[in-house]
């Protein structure tokens, strides 16, 4: 109410708004005085008779008093609200609650407001003390009238003269009737002419009307968003630093383009620091609601209908007239979550060396028709359930959704409009409590297979309108500060109120949907301070990593930003509890198989990446990855490599796009099982994305809209086939050997060997030679602990030749009483390829064994005992 109407007596409100008139609203006036008999307070009813009677005579010569209306609507008043008990009469001990709103005056003493509900009426008790006039106390009049917002307005005028109750005191009540409410009562005090040096017109001691809201309350500032009182009443709270007013728009029709009321709130009462609070009664027949700010620059569009930031349900999207036909307008929904039975629900809480990760996005996972789910849940949250044996089948223990936050349908789900929902679409018949009983069934089922659920989350930015635009700018966001961030919707997360609402979002998302981790997009920005400097402690990154319930999560640092492919390469501040998607891995695997790479960088990779994770936190710190949802997909990575996609650092096996060439076609389904194989072999997580497993491709594209939904039909070609078997083997190798592949420290120098061809050290420095071997020890300590030899865990060879010629290589011994026997030769054609038995590798010469490695190829030697 900070810019509030001109006059209350500029017309009748606008018939369109869907306002009640206010001009309509009753009221009946009561006199109290003092009874002879005592000190105990009488009403005296003078009713609707008040402007005919003999009493009101001298009051109405002045009722259309001249009054600046503008001072008078936008009553700014100090007060101090109270909740307590009223017993001084038998007529108010049949009242609950009373409100109580004190002021002070221009001219000192003081005003009391209190408001109170009886019956079907509001009732209103004003008392002014100590005013200190110098003329007939008798006479002053109360001037005022009743509104709702600038667009809301009641055209009459309200005058009714005090009583006095002693010497210093005049008191004087009135009622309205309670189903005109929420409105304000806003008045002035009118003494006879002379009475002070100021005039006739008496206000409060900030020069404005009083004003006091009836049929709702000031409200609380804490918890933001909308939340409901053990009464049923709901309060409203939303953070705008910079607004000079705030106006809170309540719809009573999901389809209605207009509120069918707009309150405006009074930034005197209901305001506290930088937050906007009001509460009305939850018997109210509002379905959904939205404010408008009002400010002087122009980020502010007085306008338009802003979605609460902390809303936890989004209603259905409506046009937006103000700003384009194509912009959509969200709004809060005015109803509590949805209740859910979590009861059964174990969270498999798997320590992260143990994931193996399946990145999918849940609308193009399902939706294709070959999926053969029903319309109503093919896309939905409810589609991944119905494909969870898919999942299982693949050895996947974790499942990191795309972002599902609302977000921009034209830009995709990584450019956000709020972050406290899910997304309508991914619900079954695009509902919103439907869209949130879906995602907790999914995710309860998850959990029941032993599947943790990830999120991918972006709180570095947000669509560019639609989100927080217009809420707060200065506060939410930079503004042309910073050079390298896209202005208007670059999130500055570090400002105190973003991040906690960052916070919020992040346990809200853990608590009430039982999330076991979150992968922040575009991490980098993450560290940036008010300026856009790089901070050496981001203070958002650090609450996350000592949050008590958030660093019991899994949490995943992505550097990834949708407007720039190329990952920015800052140190990560971790405190130990930070993981990371590690790009590296992606560069120097994809460059090695490219001949291009070096030994040294194969060498780090497979190890865990130490150079990254050797500071405090270990590979399982490290979340490898060979394609992601961006970018090329793997099919493609072995298909395209024009100079259009150089960044992708692809190879397209010797020719561009598809081709029916017997010589290509076997090169790059080599090169797709090396890519698995190494993923797999590394210490770290494997992150697989969805369709690598069937051969989605893109054509050649990094477009996210190109990305096809998934065609379930693909799973059962040769290809599907084969890669989704390989991967399950993969899958069960590295649980098998957990005690190599799955350790969550790195590996001790006396657990791993280095070999070239001939068992000779490796070539490290000779960007030629494009062989590398390695043994790893299984620590015998851990091998005896088995009783029967069969159990004994042997060392395992893993071999691996870039080069385009064949090359031969000596196995060392094994250990002994085992034999060398071949589990994965990348080479070999389908099903030859792979084996959980093995097969066994015959000795040579004295002991040793020569194994001939075809070109572009990868081998797995599992040492076991001999067989009697």
């Amino acid at each position: 109410m900070a810019t509030l109407p001109p006059t209350l007596a500029k017309g009748p409100h606008c018939p369109n708004c869907g306002a009640t008139e206010l001009s309509k609203l009753s009221f009946v006036t009561h006199y109290l005085c003092r009874s002879k008999m005592g000190q105990r307070l009488q009403r005296i009813d003078v009713g609707r008779k008040l402007f005919s009677g003999e009493v009101a005579q001298n009051v109405m010569q002045s009722r259309y008093w001249n009054l600046d209306l503008r001072r008078f609507a936008a009553s700014r008043v100090s007060v101090e609200q109270t909740e307590q008990i009223f017993t001084t009469s038998t007529q108010v001990d049949e009242l609950k609650k009373l409100s109580t709103y004190l002021f002070r005056t221009e001219i000192g003493g003081q005003v009391k407001v209190f408001v109170r509900k009886r019956s079907v009426n509001y009732v209103v008790h004003i008392e002014v003390s100590s005013l200190q006039l110098s003329s007939d106390e008798s006479q002053l009049v109360l001037s005022g009238g009743v509104h709702r917002s600038d667009h809301d307005i009641k055209n009459r005028i309200i005058e009714a003269p005090f009583i006095a109750r002693s010497s210093h005191e005049l008191a004087l009540e009135l009622e309205f009737e309670a189903k005109e409410a929420p409105f304000y009562f806003s008045f002035l005090l009118k003494a006879p002419s002379g009475a002070n040096s100021s005039g006739s017109e008496i206000r409060t001691h900030r020069k404005t009307n009083f004003c006091v809201p009836i049929g709702f309350d000031q409200g609380y500032p804490a918890p933001l968003g909308l939340s409901f009182s053990t009464d049923g009443s709901m309060n409203f709270a939303v953070y705008s630093r910079n607004a000079e007013s705030l106006v809170l728009c309540l719809y009573d029709n999901t389809a209605s383009e207009k509120p069918a009321l707009e309150l405006d709130l009074d930034p005197y009462v209901n305001r506290t620091g930088d937050i906007w609070h009001a509460s009305i009664e939850g018997a109210l027949t509002f379905v959904s609601y939205g404010y408008r700010c009002k400010g002087d620059t122009d980020a502010f569009n007085a306008e338009r209908v802003l979605l609460d930031p902390y809303a936890k349900i989004i209603g259905s999207s409506i046009p937006n007239h103000h700003e384009s036909g194509l912009l959509l307008k969200h709004l809060g929904r005015l109803c509590k979550e949805p209740a859910f039975d979590w009861s059964g629900d174990v969270c498999p809480n798997l320590p992260m060396e143990k994931l193996v990760v399946y990145r999918l996005n849940v609308l193009h996972f399902t939706e294709d028709k070959s999926s053969k789910l029903p319309a109503d849940v093919a896309g939905t949250f409810s589609g991944v359930t119905e494909k969870v044996q898919h999942l299982k089948d693949l050895g996947i223990n974790a499942v990191l959704l795309e972002p599902i936050f609302t977000f921009d349908e034209q830009k995709g789900p990584y450019f956000p409009c709020h972050f406290f929902s899910p997304t309508n679409l991914y619900g079954p018949s695009n509902g919103s409590v439907s869209a949130i009983n879906s995602i907790k069934e999914m995710v309860k089922n998850l959990h029941a297979n032993g599947m943790e659920v990830l999120l991918e989350v972006v709180f570095t930015h947000t669509a560019e309108s639609g989100a927080l635009q217009g809420l707060d700018d200065l506060s939410y966001y930079y503004r042309n500060r910073v050079e390298d961030l896209e202005p208007g919707h670059a999130l500055n997360c570090n400002y105190p109120v973003v991040q906690q609402m960052i916070l919020d979002s992040l346990r809200h998302w853990a608590t009430e949907f039982h999330i076991d981790g979150f992968c922040f997009i575009n991490a980098s920005c993450l560290l940036r301070g008010f300026y856009g400097e790089i901070l050496s402690r981001p203070p958002l990154i650090e609450a996350i990593a000592f949050d008590p319930l958030l660093s019991k999560t899994k949490i995943i640092a992505d550097r990834w930003y949708p407007h720039d492919m190329m990952p920015k390469e800052i140190r990560f501040p971790h405190w130990k509890k930070w993981a990371e998607m590690n790009t590296k891995f992606c560069t120097d695997i994809r460059n090695f198989w490219r001949g291009k790479g070096a030994l040294s960088s194969l060498a780090t990779r497979l190890c865990g990446s130490g150079d990254i994770f050797s500071d405090g936190r270990g590979p399982a710190f490290s979340f490898n990855f060979i394609a992601k949802n961006f970018g090329l997909p793997l099919v493609d990575l072995v298909s395209f490599s024009n100079a259009e996609i150089a960044s992708e650092l692809s190879w397209n096996c010797g020719e561009e796009g598809p081709t029916s060439k017997t010589a290509v076609l076997e090169r790059r389904l080599k090169q797709i099982r090396n890519f698995l194989f190494i993923l797999f072999i590394s210490r770290g997580v494997p992150v697989l994305n969805m369709g690598d497993e069937c051969g989605q491709s893109s054509g050649g594209s990094l477009s996210y809209g190109s990305r096809k939904l998934l065609d379930w039909n693909a799973m059962t070609t040769g290809f599907g086939i084969q890669t989704t078997r390989f991967i399950s083997f993969l899958s069960s190798l590295r649980m098998r050997r957990s005690d190599l592949l799955q350790k969550r420290n790195f590996l001790k120098e006396e657990n791993i060997e280095w070999h070239g061809r001939d068992q000779s050290p490796p070539r490290w420095e000779d960007p030629s030679c494009k062989l590398l071997a390695m043994t790893l020890k299984a620590d015998k300590e851990e091998s005896q602990l088995s009783s029967e030899a069969s159990q004994l865990k042997g060392d395992l060879l893993i071999a691996i030749n870039a080069a385009d010629k064949a090359e031969i290589i000596i196995l060392p011994p094994p250990p002994e009483g085992m034999a060398w026997r071949r589990l994965v030769d990348t080479a070999l054609p389908y099903p030859g390829f792979f084996s959980a038995d093995g097969k066994a590798v015959l000795e040579q010469m004295m002991g040793l064994v020569a194994y001939e490695m075809k070109s572009l190829s990868c081998t797995l030697f599992e040492a076991r005992a001999v067989r009697s």
